[in-house]
Order: structure tokens, then C-alpha cells, then sequence
């Protein structure tokens, strides 16, 4: 069996209030998220370098689909150079923080729990 290079091929974060959500992390990642409509979901793609082979997501709206929770999987998205300039607007930006940064382990990086405006628990992560 050949190991993939990566162990994620997308993501997708339910909102129940799209705009809300939309706004939420346009605030915190300080930059404009394009958007579109597939099929019965409304989503917000989050930033990353499709054309150099960069694994990305999506905020999503589809409520016959999809519900918020703080309960199920964790998804860490990447906060590089320091994830302490993204977490430093999460409260201003109507979300919470529900674990400070500290360091995941020796060469590993270091690591932060919020809580999205949609009741979503997501990491962040950054190396420094």
C-alpha cells in the first residue's frame, strides 16, 4: 500500500447562519472569503494554494445536511507564522476561546481550541 501524501483531501464546517459565520472568519483570518452555491449548500471557501497542491475547506450551510457541534470532529486549520495573531481576534470577532495556545509537543508546534459563532469547536495550529 503506498501512504498518501496527505491525510485530508477537504473539509467542511456546518453554519446554521451563513453571514454570521462568513463574517466570523473573515474577521479572524483578515481576508475576504469568495463564496458560492452547490447544488442546495451555500458555502465560503477558506484560502489555501489549490494550484500548488494545497488542501483546503469550507464553511457550508445546508441544514438538511449538516449541524454545528462543539462534539465532533476536530479540524486544525493552519495558522502559520503563529497562531497567537488568529487567536487574538476570535473574542472580537464573536467566537470563543476555549483553550489558550500551548504547545502540542517537542517539534510539533503549538495548538489552540475556539469555539466558532456556530457552536463549532475548531483547532488552530502553527508552528511558533
Amino acid at each position: 500500500m503506498q501512504i498518501p501524501a496527505h491525510a485530508i483531501n477537504w473539509f467542511e464546517i456546518p453554519v446554521s447562519d451563513f453571514d454570521r459565520a462568513k463574517q466570523f472568519y473573515e474577521a479572524i483570518f483578515e481576508y475576504q472569503m469568495p463564496e458560492n452555491q452547490m447544488g442546495p449548500a451555500r458555502m465560503g471557501f477558506l484560502l489555501y494554494d489549490f494550484k500548488g497542491g494545497g488542501r483546503g475547506g469550507a464553511i457550508v450551510h445546508n441544514p438538511d445536511f449538516y449541524t454545528p457541534s462543539k462534539n465532533g470532529s476536530l479540524i486544525y486549520l493552519n495558522c502559520e507564522p503563529d497562531l497567537q495573531l488568529i487567536l487574538d481576534r476570535v473574542e472580537e470577532a464573536g467566537g470563543k476561546i476555549t483553550k489558550r495556545k500551548g504547545e502540542v509537543g517537542p517539534n510539533l508546534g503549538f495548538w489552540a481550541l475556539i469555539e466558532d459563532t456556530e457552536g463549532n469547536r475548531v483547532a488552530l495550529h502553527s508552528m511558533q
